[in-house]
């Protein structure tokens, strides 16, 4: 199965159980595989045919934005389902990593795999 990824994606937006990160908007990094058959696009040159990264980038900060939850647990569930029912996406893998809040480590986070790489 080829991928179509996106590495390194910072949006910011309101997460966090306390009632003063509900307040705020927060730095969110984001890696995302998507499963996907590139042939199609390839063959032609056609942009119709493979997952537009640009665009899909886009729909995260919007949905993350618009959805606003508690735990990147929640978060990431919510995104991987959006994801692969607007673009039909058979398998991805998601991380989403929160810098910053644990003071001695880099960052902290979560990484789910949904779908069939079949």
């Amino acid at each position: 199965m080829d991928k179509v990824y996106i590495e390194g994606l910072t949006i910011q937006t309101t997460i966090g159980f306390y009632q003063w990160e509900k307040e705020i908007k927060q730095k969110l990094v984001i890696d995302l595989q998507m499963g996907w058959n590139t042939a199609a696009a390839a063959e032609n040159d056609e942009l119709a045919k493979t997952l537009d990264y640009a665009q899909i980038s886009q729909e995260i900060e919007t949905f993350a934005n618009n959805n606003p939850v508690d735990l990147i647990e929640t978060l990431a569930e919510r995104i991987a389902e959006y994801l692969m029912t607007s673009h039909h996406i058979p398998w991805l893998k998601l991380k989403i990593g929160k810098p910053g809040a644990v003071f001695n480590a880099a960052t902290v986070g979560v990484e789910i795999e949904r779908g069939s790489r079949s």
